[in-house]
């Protein structure tokens, strides 16, 4: 009898807490932070890569700074299109960076959300084709393969202005599928509720009439990256 009531009593008050539920339990806050610069822990969410990996002589580095009204997450360094002459890569050209986010522990869930948003300020270069800082989400794989072990990679291009903060929206219908940073020309959805990484990356080539573009130093400040639910 007292197993019956032990039951009993923990269906009531699992009962009790389920109508006791408000709106704020059901549905989920309307903004989701994912990454926030605002420490030198954050610096351990990342690692760097860039085109010196494959014989290239680009660099770039990530820090925090505090820049008298709160610590802000520093991506910069220099992009050249040069090619180390013992490079045993069969590469002519180079002039790339980027910072990708660790594996998040198994994923994060942003099925709740429609958009990414990210508080930056650029440098008045061109990143990525036409002024635009590439950034990529990482779902996991759509088959499950053995032979297959790369995260699929989603990208979007986003517009940042020169040296003004400034808050930038994609929507997640904006990211297209792509392989090895190539458009993949197939019908396919991303699964946000599997996001497994994220990535910021520029590139020296590719440009607008009046931006910055070509070798050189790059810079760009960033205070956070969010999920947004907007509908």
């Amino acid at each position: 009898m007292s197993r019956f009531r032990a039951l009993w009593q923990a269906s009531l008050n699992a009962t009790k807490k389920a109508l006791t539920w408000s709106a704020e339990d059901l549905i989920p806050p309307s903004e989701r932070y994912i990454f926030s610069f605002n420490s030198k822990e954050e610096l351990k969410k990342w690692h760097l890569y860039s085109d010196s990996e494959y014989g290239g002589l680009s660099s770039a580095s990530l820090e925090i700074r505090d820049a008298g009204n709160g610590s802000k997450g520093i991506f910069s360094g220099k992009l050249s299109l040069d090619v180390a002459e013992d490079s045993k890569w069969n590469i002519t050209r180079s002039g790339f960076c980027g910072m990708r986010s660790k594996k998040f522990d198994g994923f994060i869930d942003l099925d709740a959300y429609d958009t990414i948003a990210l508080k930056v300020k650029g440098d008045g270069r061109c990143y990525i084709s036409t002024e635009h800082t590439l950034v990529q989400i990482y779902t996991e794989n759509w088959v499950n393969s053995p032979g297959q072990q790369e995260d699929n990679s989603w990208q979007a291009f986003v517009f940042m202005p020169k040296d003004n903060w400034y808050i930038t929206k994609i929507p997640l219908t904006r990211y297209l599928p792509t392989w090895r940073g190539n458009v993949i020309d197939a019908d396919l959805e991303m699964n946000p509720s599997r996001i497994v990484g994220m990535s910021l990356s520029v590139n020296a080539e590719g440009g607008v009439p009046g931006a910055r573009s070509g070798p050189g130093d790059f810079q760009m400040e960033i205070d956070w990256i969010k999920a947004l639910r907007t509908q």
